[in-house]
């Protein structure tokens, strides 16, 4: 091989630039597309995060529809419970799970070599994000079929369930790359599971957040969380249009954490 070009297997030199592979990275578009297949595969091939993103919310969505344990209020308890699950499953996926295992990459450097790669940082965010947009439509298709099977009967408008979802998945994708970005693993996985119990009760999901005293309630109702399953019970249970004070919150929650992620994620 010459300086200027390709050698054949006679030894004549082809013309210049016909290197092959061509050197260089790959399109932009391209790697975030492969790194986003890399990522789903993980998700998907990782029983303990199934288990968080997709047993718990069946088995809760499921246990609370056919046993009178929380006052969910007037009407069937499957329409109050459904869009609140269908919540809690953005929050296992996009929050819990994937700040887990963002983490343990970090520690095992694995985004360390990632980092030697010219995928940028903000790339692998958006392939870890739309990672967590095929999984979550999975789990929605499930628990759907599911709430459908129990007697549910949604309402409203399918563009504001569509945006409410997309928005808070944004809102929690950030925040729990914040997490596995700035802490240690074995902190990550700790805050992220005590996060998630908490949520888990105090965000609306199943607990109606009309049964905390009223100063309590207007501080739970600027969480992400609340914001997303009341919005989506306004939508689904009562028929609302787009509900903009709740996406609102989402909006600022996500251009927050995924800001802050942008700024402070380090890979190692």
């Amino acid at each position: 091989m010459t300086a200027t070009g390709t050698t054949d297997r006679g030894g004549a030199a082809g013309p210049p630039g016909t290197f092959a592979p061509r050197p260089g990275a790959a399109p932009l578009g391209r790697m975030i597309r492969a790194q986003a297949l890399l990522e789903t595969k993980m998700l998907l091939r990782n029983g303990e995060q199934l288990l968080l993103t997709v047993v718990i919310p069946t088995l809760l969505l499921v246990l609370f529809s056919a046993v009178d344990i929380v006052d969910t209020g007037a009407g069937k308890a499957v329409d109050f419970l459904t869009p609140g699950i269908l919540a809690l499953a953005v929050l296992s996926t996009a929050f819990t799970g994937q700040a887990i295992a963002t983490g343990f990459e970090r520690r095992y450097g694995v985004l360390k070599r990632l980092a030697a790669s010219p995928l940028p940082r903000w790339a692998l965010m958006t392939a870890k994000t739309c990672s967590v947009l095929v999984t979550e439509i999975l789990q929605i298709v499930l628990l759907t079929v599911i709430a459908f099977a129990l007697g549910w009967s949604p309402h409203g408008n399918p563009l504001s369930v569509v945006l409410l979802l997309v928005l808070g998945t944004a809102a929690f994708s950030g925040l729990g790359l914040l997490m596995a970005g700035t802490l240690k693993a074995e902190a990550t996985l700790a805050a992220a599971n005590l996060v998630f119990l908490l949520l888990l009760v105090g965000g609306g999901v199943i607990v109606p957040l009309d049964k905390f005293p009223g100063a309590v309630q207007s501080v739970l109702g600027l969480l992400p969380i609340s914001a997303l399953s009341d919005g989506l019970r306004d939508v689904l249970q009562h028929g609302a249009g787009l509900h903009w004070g709740d996406l609102g919150i989402l909006a600022v929650w996500a251009v927050l954490g995924l800001g802050a992620a942008a700024k402070f994620f380090r890979w190692e």
